[in-house]
């Protein structure tokens, strides 16, 4: 229960900085940091930004997605160089070093696109990126999964809001405890499915 309300008082204060003139470089900063070590992932402020400035909903899908891979690449310089001293205390952190073997086994069997599936999905990604340093998977390779991953899912975001604007901001405005629920569940889901997967 006290980790549950860790998360909600860290979601509350990502949320904080769309109200801010720094709502864009506070987003380029989570997506970085979400990458590597941060438990929120930037998708809550890139929808609160761009549901305030539809025209901009692109923008900020590209900030997320610039952020995120640069993050992602400090993830796997952590691994490949720290993950003794960092990358396991991370990694303990979300309470995931059990099933270090098991990622390796990912790794083996899919290479890089353990990568790229983990960057689209609520698992949460930095474990990935950490993980894909420490086993040495190709770097460029690595950072294009990342790009093609983390872009796909920031900028589906952008478009639905782009194309409906006023419509989903409505939705969201109207059933906006509802969905927060349904991320927080997601957000939790992603950390169970790795644990227990």
């Amino acid at each position: 229960m006290e980790r549950l309300n860790a998360i909600k008082r860290l979601y509350n204060w990502v949320l904080h900085w769309a109200e801010t003139p720094y709502g864009t470089w506070a987003l380029f900063i989570l997506a970085f940091c979400e990458s590597s070590f941060f438990p929120i992932p930037p998708d809550t402020l890139l929808i609160v930004l761009a549901l305030s400035i539809p025209a901009r909903s692109f923008t900020y899908a590209f900030v997320s997605s610039l952020g995120s891979v640069f993050g992602g690449m400090l993830g796997y310089l952590i691994g490949l160089l720290f993950f003794d001293t960092i990358g396991i205390k991370i990694l303990d952190l979300y309470n995931v070093m059990d099933r270090y073997n098991y990622l390796q086994e990912l790794y083996k069997s899919y290479d890089v696109w353990v990568v790229g599936l983990a960057g689209f999905t609520p698992i949460p990604y930095k474990v990935f990126t950490i993980a894909a340093g420490a086993f040495k998977i190709d770097f460029p390779a690595f950072v294009l999964a990342s790009l093609v991953s983390r872009s796909a899912r920031f900028f589906i975001i952008a478009a639905l809001i782009y194309v409906y604007g006023d419509k989903i901001k409505w939705f969201i405005e109207k059933y906006f405890n509802i969905l927060t629920i349904i991320f927080a569940v997601l957000l939790i889901g992603g950390f169970i499915i790795l644990y227990y997967f």
